[in-house]
């Protein structure tokens, strides 16, 4: 009975310059994509946008009452 062995890819080695190249296309992918979608009309408002929002109105809330 022989064995039938799959074999395995083996990893591809990548350099420096290769893996930084990935990075810097899969970026430029996701700020276009992101950009599209605002032109489409599909934005939103951003996280640190509203959190600062919120801190605003509990700090003014609290020198409203501390004012008092």
């Amino acid at each position: 009975m022989s064995e039938h062995h799959e074999r395995q890819a083996e990893p591809v080695e990548r350099t420096g310059e290769e893996v930084r190249t990935n990075w810097v296309q899969r970026r430029r992918d996701k700020i276009y994509n992101e950009i599209s979608a605002n032109r489409r009309g599909e934005y939103t408002v951003p996280t640190w946008v509203l959190a600062a929002l919120l801190g605003l109105f509990v700090a003014g809330w609290i020198a409203l009452i501390v004012s008092k």
